[in-house]
């Protein structure tokens, strides 16, 4: 049995298709996702305008993604619990909430950096 898997760049370029698979399947699956990457769009321009230095603009810039990195977890989050099981359970209505509130706490996080950045 030829059991090998992807090492150096071959494993490299499979992980990308993997990565830019789940981002595509994020968008076009999750109306949060999808309306934290035209976010993106819209506040990259203005982080870029509104920033006064380099660290300013990655810190507007990198609370956002930060935001759309703990929205994908949460999604995966609730797929695998979806798939384990549709049936009510406290367990799963446990991690689908604190999912959420990690996403909740990011989104604070995201506005507490531009309100520093622009009062500051």
């Amino acid at each position: 049995m030829n059991d090998t898997k992807p090492t150096g760049i071959n494993r490299l370029i499979k992980a990308t298709l993997y990565s830019w698979q789940g981002l595509k399947v994020a968008y076009q699956n999750e109306q949060a996702f999808k309306q934290e990457t035209w976010l993106l769009l819209v506040l990259t321009p203005l982080a870029i305008w509104l920033g006064g230095n380099a660290l300013e603009i990655v810190l507007l810039v990198g609370s956002i993604l930060l935001v759309m990195i703990v929205e994908l977890l949460n999604s995966a989050i609730e797929a695998v619990v979806d798939r384990v099981s549709e049936e009510r359970h406290p367990l799963s209505g446990r991690a689908k909430d604190m999912g959420s509130a990690a996403v909740l706490v990011a989104l604070v996080c995201a506005g507490l950096v531009w309100l520093g950045v622009l009062v500051g």
